[in-house]
This record gives structure tokens, sequence and C-alpha cells, in this order.
């Protein structure tokens, strides 16, 4: 995963998938934690990387909501763009390999503060992050990325990341837990 701004060495000839690009990854981070956070905040990183699952997995998100909320009270979501982009299975289920590098490159940049509390960590948005994922939510090409993220919020936001973990491998057995460590997580 490199840098836009380190992507003038790579020849034009090679194909560039957004899932490459660090900025695409800190951007829907940001927009994350603005919206699904509890005042730009997310209370540990579990927590953070399941949203975030839901959020990259339109498929999963509309399974567990089905399995947690009347079919009355949720509307649909937009689930055309299939996998966001992939996420591995992990100790505690989904997770990106790349989040240390993206949370550190957000941080380096001032956009976010990382704080250790107890066991979990909390990660919130600095003022100038705030500004930032708020200017990102009204841009056109992020429009469906912020109606899945509100529609997880809806959802899954006042729940705990172990509540969530703990659902996933519950709904999510054989696509999950079942699947060895490290490897990606299809649908």
């Amino acid at each position: 995963m490199k840098s836009l701004s380190r992507l003038g060495t790579r020849p034009a000839s090679l194909p560039l998938a957004a899932d490459d690009v660090l900025e695409f990854h800190a951007a829907r981070l940001l927009l994350l934690m603005r919206i699904c956070g509890t005042a730009g905040r997310m209370d540990g990183l579990t927590k953070m990387a399941k949203l975030d699952f839901f959020t990259r997995y339109p498929d999963f998100f509309e399974a567990a909501r089905a399995a947690v909320v009347p079919a009355s009270q949720s509307g649909p979501v937009d689930s055309a763009d299939a996998v966001e982009a992939s996420m591995v299975r992990h100790h505690y289920g989904p997770w990106d390999k790349r989040y240390y590098q993206v949370l550190a490159h957000l941080e380096a940049r001032r956009l976010i503060t990382v704080s250790k509390l107890k066991n979990s960590y909390q990660i919130a948005l600095t003022t100038e992050g705030a500004e930032r994922a708020k200017a990102l939510a009204k841009r056109p090409s992020f429009a469906t990325l912020v109606e899945r993220q509100k529609a997880v919020k809806k959802t899954f936001g006042s729940k705990s990341g172990t509540f969530l973990k703990n659902l996933i491998y519950k709904l999510f057995d054989e696509e999950v837990g079942k699947r060895p460590l490290g490897q990606v997580i299809t649908k």
C-alpha cells in the first residue's frame, strides 16, 4: 500500500486499484469515526474493525441486520458494490492488516489521537480530522459509503466490539469463524 504522493515513481502502464492507496483507507476510517463513532470517537480497535467490516461487506451487514432488527424497522441498503476492500480472518474476527499503518498515517497528520484506556484504545478525531471527515462526507464520490455507514451506525453503533465479534462468529461461522487465520474473507 502506497501513499498517493509516492505513486509518481510507478510506471503509468501499471494498473492502480483504490485498495492499494493509503489515502483511500484513511478517508474511509475518518468517515467511520465521524459517522459510526460517538462524538467522533471510536472506543476500541475491535469495535472499529467490526463496524468497518459491515461497511465493507454489505451482504454480511444485511444478513446481520436482518438477524437483530425486525424487517419492518430496517430499510434496504445498496449492496450492489460487493466488497469495498477485502479483510482477513484474525484472532478476533475480520481484520485489516493495514489498520496500524493507516492509523499511524492519520495520527502523524494530526487527524486523530490514539489513547490507551484500560485494555483498549480510544481513537478520536481531532478538530482538523473532524473538519476533513465532514468535507469528505459531502463529496458525491463518498455518498454510497456514507449511506452505508449511517445504516451500520443505526443498527450497531451502540453495540460493543465484543458483541459485534460474537455476532459475526455466530452468524458467519463458515465464512469467517472457520476460515484459517490470515485468509481473505470473501462473499
